[in-house]
């Protein structure tokens, strides 16, 4: 007989979920920030800085404030992680540098590019760090043309090509410069291989980012690691995730009832429990990057609005979704004036019986943020609803350290 499929309530697939990024239960501080990368498989990059850059505030918002040094330390310390293109630009540990092999094949097997490279060009710039070590793109001859964002120079489009060919590799940074090297000499020996067959990265990379997200669809699954649908299912049988149907989850076409989905034997072997984290989030923090899937667990509706005109911001540049008591009660568009922390819109989910209960989430929050960055005051300028700007003011207040 067919065992019967394990069915999860919404609320216990949300639990589940939030354990297995680390934000339920107690935090493993003696693992760290490495722990943090370990966990959750990959940690994305992006240039924006407000309170801190996003791959900061990952593990901030699961361990509490942890200094700038042992987040540079975790990620760039040259021996337990690189970077490379996951679900965007992501730091990832060392350990998965085999498991990319399907990538790095298929960016070889490439035919064209959107930058033309002369294949001197290309040879220079591995000859260059072959005989002087590992450089910057403005030490191997400079990053841009002098144009816009995209106008690389020669050896810059060389180099990140080689970087996505796994001819270099990056395990450090100078600054928020990218320090290029070859993988032979910055990847461990018994690591620097790609034996892994197409099947089994994917097979590695899908039963990760299961173990990640606790329970998933095999739309989210994919969008982990950006890997195809076709990829996912060919191989997610063999992953040893376990089907499950989640209650409430809507199915393809956006019907209710049960949705079939894919859990970690291990997130199903003991009801999550422990203590909530009240945090702010990145917008690109692993638990809400995915769209669809933070709609489907959270009821939450969050985009990154940096690069929608100001007019038509709704939120704000860089709103920071509110995580208190397992779910997404606002977000908050934070801003530094000296050591202020200005919360620019600090705007709460819901009418105003139920966004009035957020609010001393939302200053507790901002408060203890405040104090990782180095602020000692907090300014609340604009809620929605509007009524809350008091409140929120006054709770602020109250949870301000005193004499801070």
């Amino acid at each position: 007989m067919t065992a019967a499929v394990v069915t999860l309530s919404a609320d216990e697939a949300r639990r589940i979920a939030l354990r297995a990024q680390g934000l339920l239960g107690s935090p493993d501080r003696r693992a760290g920030v490495r722990g943090v990368l370990r966990r959750l498989g990959a940690v994305q990059l992006d240039t924006i800085s407000v309170l801190a850059r996003s791959h900061e505030l990952l593990p901030y918002a699961r361990l509490g404030a942890v200094g700038r040094p042992a987040v540079e330390e975790a990620y760039w310390s040259g021996e337990t992680a690189f970077e490379y293109w996951s679900h965007a630009a992501c730091v990832l540990p060392i350990e998965e540098w085999p498991l990319f092999a399907f990538r790095r094949r298929a960016y070889r097997a490439r035919t064209t590019w959107h930058h033309e490279l002369p294949d001197a060009a290309y040879r220079r710039v591995l000859d260059q760090l072959r005989a002087e070590g590992p450089l910057t793109a403005t030490e191997l001859g400079g990053a841009k043309n002098g144009g816009l964002w995209w106008d690389w120079s020669e050896s810059k489009v060389a180099v990140e090509r080689a970087l996505m060919l796994g001819d270099v590799v990056v395990t450090r940074r100078r600054g928020w410069k990218r320090v290029y090297d070859l993988p032979e000499r910055a990847v461990p020996e018994e690591l620097y291989h790609d034996r892994l067959t197409d099947e089994e990265c994917l097979r590695h990379l899908v039963a990760q980012a299961g173990a990640a997200m606790g329970v998933a669809t095999q739309a989210d699954l994919a969008d982990y690691h950006r890997l195809r649908a076709a990829e996912v299912a060919a191989v997610i049988g063999d992953t040893g995730l376990v089907p499950v149907e989640v209650a409430g989850w809507p199915a393809a076409g956006g019907q209710g009832g049960r949705h079939r989905a894919w859990a970690d034997p291990a997130a199903l072997a003991a009801p999550p429990r422990g203590r909530h984290r009240t945090t702010l989030l990145s917008p690109f923090d692993s638990l809400v990057w995915d769209r669809p899937r933070t709609e489907r667990i959270f009821g939450f509706v969050h985009r990154l609005e940096a690069y929608v005109p100001r007019p038509k911001r709704i939120y704000g540049y860089f709103a920071m979704p509110l995580l208190a008591g397992g779910q997404l009660l606002g977000r908050v568009d934070p801003a530094r004036e000296g050591r202020t922390l200005v919360a620019r819109h600090a705007a709460f989910e819901g009418p105003l019986p139920r966004a009035e209960k957020a609010v001393p989430a939302m200053a507790q929050a901002l408060v203890e943020a405040a104090g990782w960055v180095g602020c000692d005051q907090v300014r609340v300028e604009r809620c929605t609803p509007a009524e809350l700007v008091g409140p929120l003011t006054a709770e602020v207040a109250r949870a301000t350290p005193a004499g801070a």
